[in-house]
């Protein structure tokens, strides 16, 4: 498929995962075209088949749902035979559970999808993970402390299973002026969004890439951040039947 087809495919994808959100309102809706099209790690899933078909999906700190939208959208397009070609196998009838600590995006998430997800309100400091084939944090972690992220990710290998794998997008602290642009903007959204918690700790690269070796992941980076001033990267792990945390 031309790079023209694909970018279409891209939009129609936006679009239909963005719609339910506009019965919310059009700010709602705007916001979700918006976020979905323009921030990279969502077309980055479902290029490169980062959540398999029929797999159970954990998105921790899953905000108002984007993520679980964008799946069943690509779901349904890709049964109706229009998935663009050279992308990675769609992720057909992915069942998704998203945990989130913010009432209020929990409830958008579930007037927008209804039935087609289950939406937790919870800290993830202390909710149980259920088991998963693939967990997501996305930009998360760094709102609570250094032991508390060790804690959660330790737990979050435990939920996956045999093979599994971990989906994790941070900042890396040793990109000092990118690092200090993304806690800025971090902290100017909390306040206008009345969000009681600020970003806490974040970690080098080299040091996030340590801690998930400890704990069994194989781990391969890449900078997710195209477009943007921050200094974000995707840290994908996987997980074979053998491996064991430490």
């Amino acid at each position: 498929m031309s790079a023209t087809s694909g970018s279409l495919s891209w939009r129609a994808l936006v679009d239909k995962a963005s719609a339910p959100y506009a019965r919310g309102g059009r700010i709602a809706g705007h916001f979700a075209r918006g976020k979905l099209r323009w921030d990279p790690v969502f077309r980055h899933f479902l290029v490169h088949g980062l959540i398999a078909p029929h797999s159970r999906v954990l998105d921790i700190g899953c905000g108002r749902g984007l993520l679980a939208s964008l799946l069943q959208a690509a779901s349904h397009e890709s049964q109706s035979g229009r998935w663009p070609a050279g992308w990675a196998a769609a992720p057909h009838a992915a069942r998704f559970t998203g945990i989130d600590v913010m009432a209020s995006d929990v409830a958008r998430a579930r007037a927008a999808l209804g039935g087609g997800a289950i939406f937790v309100c919870a800290d993830m400091r202390s909710v149980a993970f259920p088991a998963a084939d693939t967990v997501v944090i996305l930009d998360a972690l760094h709102y609570i402390e250094t032991v508390e992220q060790d804690a959660v990710l330790l737990r979050v290998r435990g939920a996956l299973v045999g093979g599994g794998r971990l989906v994790l997008r941070v900042g890396d602290a040793a990109s000092r002026r990118g690092f200090a642009t993304s806690l800025w903007v971090d902290r100017i959204v909390c306040m206008l969004r009345g969000r009681g918690v600020r970003p806490r700790a974040g970690r080098t690269l080299a040091e996030w890439r340590s801690r998930l070796a400890a704990l069994g992941f194989d781990v391969a980076s890449q900078p997710m951040a195209q477009g943007t001033l921050f200094a974000n990267v995707l840290l994908v792990g996987t997980i074979g039947p053998a491996a064991s945390p430490s």
